[in-house]
């Protein structure tokens, strides 16, 4: 029996070959009313099997928001430990500032732009935003994005701007490690982890090490985020950005050389003046009286031989009449 159904099906599979060989159109027919035949079928089916997977995708969300929203609480007030901390030490560095009379920071003005074009190629890393100088926007200032530094503009016109990539070949940005100091240099090299160069030999780096900007040179100010150090191989540090470059459509130019407000005169002191050095408080009790008492006449006196001392001496004073027998 099994032999028999199994030389029926071979000729069926054998016939079904010859027949779509020879007539391609009807076989295509024939199988499009199969489909149209069993679609209601195969519909009725899917939906109670759609239905149970919603409910599975349901429960599973959650047992998921669940674990979402206690991550977000232990964020939460991890975030609210973080921002205490922030304002105690905001507050400190402003009582510090005014007490050592620092100078203000630049203020920063800024526009907002859109990436219309991209110079990718073997040689360069650049884009072209659509502000220029009619925007305020001039050579030298710095491009931003939300995460950290994207570059600095190259040159203007009147309605666009050429912007300088991190990762460029000609890119170089005076950085430093954050919290060890050291200082180096950022250098482009048209691949996506640009290298870090010029650092102390003493200076030991470890994959993760936050790296900012110096300030030195002037070009860009202190502390702004450039990336984190990737990998260290064979003494060769690179650093992966912060900016993803290839999905970056917004970039804020920043301009720092705006004048900072000015620095106000520092305010005299509230309260009775300082008593000078070396010289004895005054006392109420009766010996101290005395003793300042006496101390006058000679101060009195020190200051006649002051005043005498630059003017001629007076004439001797006229001897008495002798008294009568």
């Amino acid at each position: 029996m099994q032999r028999f159904a199994f030389a029926a099906l071979l000729m069926l599979s054998v016939g079904l070959i010859i027949l779509g060989k020879l007539d391609s159109v009807l076989i295509e027919r024939g199988r499009a009313v199969v489909v149209d035949l069993m679609a209601p079928v195969l519909d009725a089916v899917a939906q109670p099997i759609g239905s149970i997977k919603k409910g599975v995708a349901a429960v599973d969300s959650w047992f998921n928001l669940y674990a979402e929203n206690q991550a977000l609480h232990e964020e939460n007030e991890r975030l609210r430990a973080w921002a205490s901390t922030a304002r105690r030490l905001a507050v400190e560095n402003a009582a510090y500032r005014d007490l050592l009379h620092v100078r203000s920071e630049p203020r920063a003005r800024f526009v907002t732009t859109r990436i219309v074009a991209e110079s990718g190629g073997p040689f360069a890393r650049s884009v072209v935003v659509d502000a220029g100088a009619d925007n305020g926007v001039r050579a030298g200032q710095i491009g931003l994005s939300g995460s950290g530094v994207v570059g600095r503009v190259l040159a203007t016109g009147r309605r666009s701007a050429r912007l300088l990539l991190l990762t460029d070949l000609n890119s170089r940005v005076p950085v430093a490690l954050e919290g060890v100091g050291a200082r180096g240099v950022l250098e482009g090299d048209n691949s996506s982890l640009p290298r870090l160069s010029y650092l102390p030999g003493v200076v030991r780096v470890h994959p993760g090490d936050r790296v900012v900007t110096s300030g030195i040179g002037g070009m860009f100010p202190p502390g702004l985020p450039i990336g984190a150090v990737e990998a260290v191989t064979n003494g060769v540090v690179r650093v992966r950005p912060w900016v993803r470059f290839e999905t970056l459509d917004f970039v804020k130019i920043v301009d720092y050389d705006a004048e900072p407000d000015p620095v106000p005169d520092p305010q005299p002191p509230i309260g009775p003046p300082l008593p000078a050095l070396n010289t004895p408080a005054l006392n109420t009790s009766s010996g101290a009286v005395s003793g300042t008492s006496g101390a006058a006449p000679a101060a009195n006196g020190d200051a006649g031989a002051q005043d005498g001392a630059g003017a001629q001496p007076p004439a001797p004073a006229a001897k008495p009449a002798p008294a009568a027998q």
